[in-house]
């Protein structure tokens, strides 16, 4: 793509770190963490009141309720044990799941309940790799490569002109788009930790979002960044409990020192594998006994059989990107070899700058190309082939699949008593996919985020009828608007808006 010597800038900004006109910010840290909290006083993103504003009584009860019973809807545990059903209820009491069957009865004052007719009820997705500052420039290279686009624009220009007001911005754009589309969780990789201020924006817009997120620290740009030592402020700050949605990882980039630190702290690696030959730099590392089980690797590119079986040996977990891989170049997606060496991948859409970032996608894409794959092979006379993906199997690595790469598993990813409730209620209604014949196969193969009508994340409704709940929209709307712009122009970026 060619934005950075296309002229049509869009509007000028406005934000406060951009008034005196330079370009340049004066925004000092206790200044941005000034202007963040005043944008949460004046328009609380997660306010309690939000019901009375709606006018809607049916919402206002879910929020005054600890108990919540979705009733008469199709589920999809995606746990076995606990199996699916044609037509079920899911009682959620306190934020956990406390009972998956048909006919639970409760008492009209004990519990609100919501009609799930023609509704389909499946655990929240989980996206186990997002770059999520990038949601500033969501969709600024349509059309653009890894190399020399992407790496060219976003990572040398754009990124290192972010300050940590526009960090902020970008996170929380992100995971409240996340919400929006069905995904209650994320792996959220920071690269963009120019200084501690950045580490503290990207944690608190993620908080505030109301996700449930893996913060995994990362390198920044400029003198000031701190990465990685800084791991230890952070998890003093802000992760001193296990019991709260937003938890702590470190990326690493195959540096054993950053590899020995993660394991000092008690943190699981989460590391790109995209390359040429990464083999020897991965079984160094394993011959270091610096691989820990639960660590996460990604696209998984560049490595060969030993290196796979070496990862799952070592308990590794797997988070691959086919759409982003295919589209921009990164390498051909290692969806079979994967499934060749016994794992069960998690799915992931690294970026939104040049593809959406819905589970819808990411399932659709990865189904479609390993089909493809397996059907070639035939075609050709080979024998001995491995089964082809099916909708099922797509559903659970867009959830449990990823809970298990997060280290979640244990709270989220099935809907089973005893675990958190982070559920996703579709609309199976619709004219696009009615009538249901085949309950996973809509949900992989022809719904998209306009299907997603209620969102609920450890018990609490992030959306509801179709719409966020306690987010002013308007606003963060405008807030990401400015700083979108004014990292445009402080890198010098032009866009065409119709190019």
């Amino acid at each position: 793509m060619s934005g950075s010597t296309r002229s049509n800038p869009l509007h000028r900004c406005q934000c406060a770190c951009c008034e005196d006109g330079s370009g340049t910010s004066a925004t000092t840290r206790r200044g941005f963490l000034a202007a963040g909290g005043a944008l949460v006083a004046a328009a609380p993103m997660l306010p309690a009141p939000v019901a009375a504003q709606s006018g809607d009584p049916e919402l206002a009860r879910l929020q005054a309720q600890n108990r919540i019973l979705l009733k008469g809807g199709v589920v999809l545990s995606l746990d076995r044990q606990v199996g699916d059903f044609a037509q079920a209820d899911v009682l959620v009491e306190n934020g956990k799941i406390r009972e998956v069957r048909p006919n639970i009865a409760v008492s009209g004052d004990s519990a609100a309940v919501v009609d799930a007719a023609n509704r389909i009820i499946i655990p929240g997705f989980i996206d186990t790799h997002s770059h999520s500052y990038q949601g500033l420039v969501r969709n600024i290279m349509p059309n653009g490569l890894l190399n020399p686009d992407y790496n060219r624009d976003i990572q040398n220009t754009l990124t290192p002109v972010y300050e940590a007001a526009d960090a902020y911005a970008g996170v929380l754009i992100s995971a409240l788009g996340f919400i929006d589309v069905g995904t209650t969780a994320i792996v959220d990789i920071s690269q963009c930790s120019h200084t501690p201020e950045h580490s503290d924006a990207m944690i608190r817009a993620l908080q505030e979002a109301g996700i449930r997120a893996v913060h995994s620290y990362h390198r920044g740009a400029g003198p000031a960044h701190q990465y990685p030592q800084d791991i230890k402020r952070l998890q003093r700050t802000y992760f001193n409990s296990k019991d709260q949605l937003v938890t702590l990882a470190l990326t690493a980039n195959l540096n054993a020192p950053v590899y020995s630190l993660a394991r000092e702290v008690g943190v699981p690696v989460v590391q790109h594998l995209v390359g040429a030959d990464l083999n020897k730099q991965v079984q160094d590392l394993a011959q270091a006994g610096l691989m820990w089980p639960g660590d996460e690797y990604i696209h998984c590119l560049g490595i060969n059989d030993t290196t796979w079986k070496l990862l799952k040996d070592q308990g590794a977990n797997l988070s691959l990107c086919a759409t982003i891989d295919m589209t921009m170049g990164h390498g051909t997606p290692t969806i079979q070899e994967a499934l060749d060496h016994g794992f069960r991948p998690s799915l992931s859409s690294d970026h939104g700058v040049t593809l959406a970032q819905d589970m819808f996608t990411l399932m659709r894409g990865t189904l479609m190309f390993q089909r493809l794959q397996v059907l070639q092979r035939a075609r050709k006379g080979e024998q001995n082939l491995p089964p082809l993906l099916t909708s099922r199997d797509l559903l659970e690595f867009g959830t449990i699949a990823g809970a298990r790469c997060a280290n979640i598993d244990s709270k989220v990813g099935t809907l089973a008593p005893g675990k958190e409730a982070d559920i996703v209620m579709l609309r199976a209604d619709r004219l696009d996919v009615w009538p249901l014949s085949n309950a996973h196969g809509v949900v992989a193969n022809f719904m998209n985020p306009g299907h997603v009508e209620a969102v609920f994340i450890a018990g609490k409704v992030r959306k509801w009828r179709g719409s966020l709940v306690g987010v002013d929209v308007a606003r963060v709307a405008r807030t990401v608007q400015e700083a979108r712009d004014a990292v445009m122009r402080r890198a010098n970026f032009k866009v065409d808006l119709l190019g």
